[in-house]
């Protein structure tokens, strides 16, 4: 998760605190590489969502054709 201070404030602390399933790790600050959920989003974004789309339909289909690819 990044270090956007939205993720720090109290309400979502207590939110965590209640629901010890969810462990959450701080990626460094500058270091987006390391977060690999925007690596792949970058990915996508690059290789299969580059244009104009007319409907969130078309959309969606070119990222699951991406995905099953």
């Amino acid at each position: 998760m990044g270090n956007y201070t939205a993720h720090k404030q109290a309400d979502v602390r207590a939110w965590l605190a209640e629901h010890s399933r969810f462990v959450v790790h701080f990626t460094l600050a500058h270091a987006s590489w390391m977060n690999l959920v925007k690596v792949w989003l970058g990915i996508v974004e690059r290789q299969a969502i580059r244009g104009v789309f007319k409907s969130v339909r078309s959309l969606n289909a070119k990222i699951h054709a991406f995905i099953d690819g």
